[in-house]
């Protein structure tokens, strides 16, 4: 199974989007699935349910941090750039509102999460979203060597 396979799985458990890319690479990251969920919780929903940059997207950007740690301050933002460009090209935008809109959802950004009904997975391209998000970190860490 793919990384984008088990990211898409995991949010359709009821992981968020963030937690969802993050788990995803758990076994290839320096921290405990605990700490994973818990850093990617307030991440989900395009940072905490307002919409701004997509949950997914997050996720990819700090397993990119954990992932090459010996990398620069400067190589780490060009690595996360690098991403953000792949990921719009594929999806139109970085932006969690902007995804979902063009998508024809309504966005809310109420603290409070809807509940995670079958209806509420389909009407969402969030499950491929987060499907492309650990495609495409995949296959930027293949690029760099990293053995997956």
């Amino acid at each position: 199974m793919s990384r984008g396979e088990i990211a898409k799985n995991n949010f359709l458990s009821g992981y968020n989007c963030t937690q969802a890319v993050l788990m995803a690479f758990a076994d290839l990251l320096p921290v405990s699935e605990e700490t994973l969920k818990a850093v990617g919780l307030p991440f989900g929903g395009g940072f905490s349910r307002l919409r701004q940059t997509c949950g997914a997207v997050s996720g990819a950007a700090m397993c990119l941090g954990l992932l090459f740690p010996e990398r620069s301050k400067n190589e780490t933002y060009a690595a996360v750039q690098d991403f953000a460009a792949r990921f719009r090209a594929k999806n139109g935008s970085i932006n969690c509102g902007e995804l979902l809109t063009g998508a024809g959802i309504k966005t809310d950004t109420q603290p409070t999460a809807e509940p995670r009904t079958e209806s509420y997975y389909k009407k969402r391209p969030c499950p491929d979203l987060i499907a492309d998000a650990a495609e495409i970190l995949e296959e930027m860490c293949r690029e760099q060597g990293l053995n997956l």
